[in-house]
């Protein structure tokens, strides 16, 4: 549910009453074109909040707008819109935990193998594993300086799941990529602070600092374990 469709309702709402004044809106008849219009939006916006589980009281909302017009509203606008945030915010992420318990079931299989792979690839002599799961090896370490994350960088970089099934090649383009540090998923951010310029790594990114649960486009699906080889080109002034 979005705030824009709470909007929408009272907006109904306030044309139903600007016909209707303060008579009872049981009271309401349907005697022209614009008369059914409005009603029509208001079944089509409530059903729309409703099927959504929101608890809502049109008479009340009826009242709100009665009240607004007369200039005697019992909630500031800024309390009012701080709260119906909160309560989506708060719909919102439940539906957003619901959904990640599903899809890790629907990609049980998946995640397993990501998993088993990391475990393994750990274990890999010139492995080191950071705090939060990154896993790289050094392929060259170069003598530049160190980017932090207020800085921007350019790099090559080719990039593939865990069965070798390349996604993203800035190599093929023969175009080295530009970006701010700070500006790409965790694991390249945590990743490029530890690459001296003229160094190329090999990066494993746990899901949890690449995509996560959303994954990215076709190929990328989600909770995929991400592998880069990357090469730090320059820090860009």
């Amino acid at each position: 549910m979005k705030i824009k469709g709470l909007i929408v309702l009272t907006a109904v709402i306030a044309l139903m009453l600007g016909s209707c004044g303060k008579s009872s809106l049981k009271n309401v008849k349907l005697n022209s074109k614009e008369d059914s219009l409005s009603y029509a939006f208001g079944i089509v916006n409530y059903n729309a909040l409703t099927t959504d589980s929101l608890l809502l009281d049109p008479m009340i909302v009826a009242k709100a707008m009665i009240d607004g017009k007369e200039g005697k509203p019992k909630m500031a606008d800024d309390v009012a819109r701080s709260y119906i945030m909160v309560v989506i915010n708060k719909r919102e992420a439940m539906k957003a935990s619901r959904k990640a318990e599903t899809d890790k079931v629907q990609y049980k299989e998946y995640i397993e193998q990501n998993e088993a792979f990391l475990a393994k690839n750990k274990e890999k002599a010139g492995v080191a594993t950071t705090a939060s799961g990154l896993q790289y090896e050094v392929i060259k370490m170069g003598t530049g300086p160190k980017p932090t994350a207020q800085n921007t960088v350019k790099v090559h970089y080719v990039g593939t799941l865990i069965d070798g099934k390349e996604f993203d090649s800035s190599v093929k383009r023969n175009e080295p990529a530009t970006f701010p540090v700070s500006g790409v998923i965790p694991g390249w951010t945590e990743a490029l602070q530890l690459m001296p310029v003229g160094s190329k790594f090999k990066l494993y990114l746990p899901s949890k600092i690449a995509y996560g649960a959303t994954g990215a486009g076709e190929i990328i699906k989600p909770y995929s374990t991400l592998v880069f080889e990357v090469e730090l080109l320059e820090i860009v002034k």
